[in-house]
């Protein structure tokens, strides 16, 4: 037994050894965090600078009489009425006007309206536009409040619009203590564990096929078979190169998290407004149908706006307390590991049977279609964590490592998480006795392309 054991950590020595040492993973663990760090902090840069220093001076020629008094001037924008001008000609002099824009609003139509041309010596930003174009919605909304001759009814409009918060607690079914939670938290959780559980796996189980296949095609395995058994060789592989996994996740983990902490420090020194304002861009500019738009960026955009950002933050703060982050943790590592070594046994075997990378696809899509399969079930456990869809999603040990971790944050029974890590762990175990006959026949098999009907007839030997 000594002996088995030397020889399967002398093949996983082997495997992390020669892979760190390489130059493809020194330069993907010290540049990914880089890459990552910059995708972050990049664009709170750029919306940091990304307003224009000069203030650029814009011609207004109101045909209306109700909007210029609505148009403020601000740090970057400065408004000034022409009285003596018709916008054709302002717009041909606009060279010698001292202006950037030349605006013309139109007089009001029979619904109390406007239209407005503007002409600009350069592309008009979507941020000027906007801007304008609210301060002008506003004159005209309030013109057309006036015109109802109701005393008051400004004040009756503004109290129309609904306000008001919504508090969400979780209540411990056995201490009752109620602690404040916020899905969009949970989401952002969830989603950020599942997806790097999904990349992680599929990238490192390749590897793993990668090297099986490397070593049959170089015949080297031919020498190491001789001395190791197939079982004990594809065990060292996946726990190697599982460790490899696991020494660059850390170190991305760390240097991403030092970059970001120590570039947003010192970009956010001394521009505390633009910083908030910053993230106020950053939460508007997530895509519409992202998952995590609806919900997540919700809580954000409350907690940088309004008298009550205070307080929200406060709530998120007790949120992030309330949320078990030591669980979520180790049931991230739990499930990472787990599933990574069910998969990667699966992809060992199709890297033994094959002799090319062409060879591999009509047997990989099978493997990888749970995988595929568990990410989709994911995206519905965000909003229906307790679904009848989540909880299988969340058992089934080739969906689960992904599933679970998007149901965790949310609360999970334990009874719930020890059956998927269990019913994991028997299925990983079942696998790779399965896959390690297939090893065993597929790594010295050569000259033939592999059919699922010569898998099968390679586990029954």
């Amino acid at each position: 037994m000594k002996n088995k054991n030397n020889k399967i950590g002398i093949v996983i020595s082997h495997e992390y050894s020669i892979r760190v040492k390489k130059k493809s993973f020194l330069l993907m663990t010290f540049l990914t965090p880089v890459l990552l760090a910059a995708m972050v902090v990049i664009p709170l840069l750029i919306s940091l600078s990304g307003s224009s220093s000069e203030v650029q001076k814009i011609k207004v020629i109101d045909n209306s009489g109700i909007v210029m008094p609505y148009l403020k001037s601000n740090d970057n924008l400065n408004f000034e009425q022409l009285n003596d001008m018709t916008l054709q000609q302002a717009k041909n002099d606009i060279a010698n006007l001292d202006a950037s824009t030349v605006i013309g609003i139109s007089a009001l139509d029979t619904s109390k309206n406007v239209s407005v041309t503007a002409y600009s010596i350069q592309t008009m930003n979507m941020q000027t536009k906007n801007d304008i174009s609210d301060m002008i919605k506003k004159a005209v909304r309030e013109n057309k409040l006036k015109s109802y001759n109701m005393p008051g009814l400004q004040k009756i409009m503004k109290n129309l619009n609904a306000s008001g918060s919504f508090d969400t607690y979780k209540i411990d079914s056995e201490t009752g203590k109620a602690t404040s939670s916020e899905a969009g938290l949970n989401m952002i959780i969830g989603y950020g564990a599942s997806f790097l559980i999904y990349m992680f796996i599929l990238m490192f189980s390749g590897m793993v096929m990668q090297s099986s296949m490397e070593e049959k095609s170089n015949r080297i395995v031919e020498v190491l078979v001789s001395s190791v058994k197939p079982f004990q060789l594809m065990l060292g592989k996946i726990i190697g190169i599982a460790l490899v996994g696991l020494t660059q996740f850390m170190i991305w983990i760390l240097l991403t998290g030092g970059l970001i902490i120590g570039i947003a420090s010192f970009a956010g020194s001394g521009n505390t407004q633009k910083l908030a304002e910053a993230q106020k861009t950053m939460v508007q500019n997530v895509p519409a149908g992202s998952q995590i738009s609806a919900q997540a960026t919700a809580t954000i955009q409350q907690a940088t706006s309004g008298d009550k950002a205070n307080d929200i933050k406060e709530k998120i703060f007790s949120a992030i307390q309330s949320i078990n982050i030591t669980e979520i943790i180790i049931c991230f590592f739990i499930f990472f590991i787990l599933g990574y070594l069910l998969y990667s046994s699966m992809f060992a075997a199709i890297g033994a049977s094959v002799e090319n990378q062409a060879d591999t696809q009509q047997l990989t899509l099978p493997v990888t279609a749970p995988l595929i399969i568990g990410l989709f079930i994911m995206l519905n456990a965000f909003q229906y964590p307790d679904s009848s869809l989540s909880f299988w999603g969340s058992i089934i040990p080739f969906t689960s490592p992904m599933v679970m971790m998007a149901r965790i944050s949310y609360g999970v029974p334990f009874w719930q998480l020890a059956l998927s890590v269990g019913l994991l762990i028997a299925t990983f175990l079942f696998i790779t006795y399965i896959a390690s006959k297939i090893f065993r026949v597929g790594i010295l098999m050569y000259g033939k392309k592999p059919s699922w009907k010569d898998l099968w007839k390679w586990i029954k030997y």
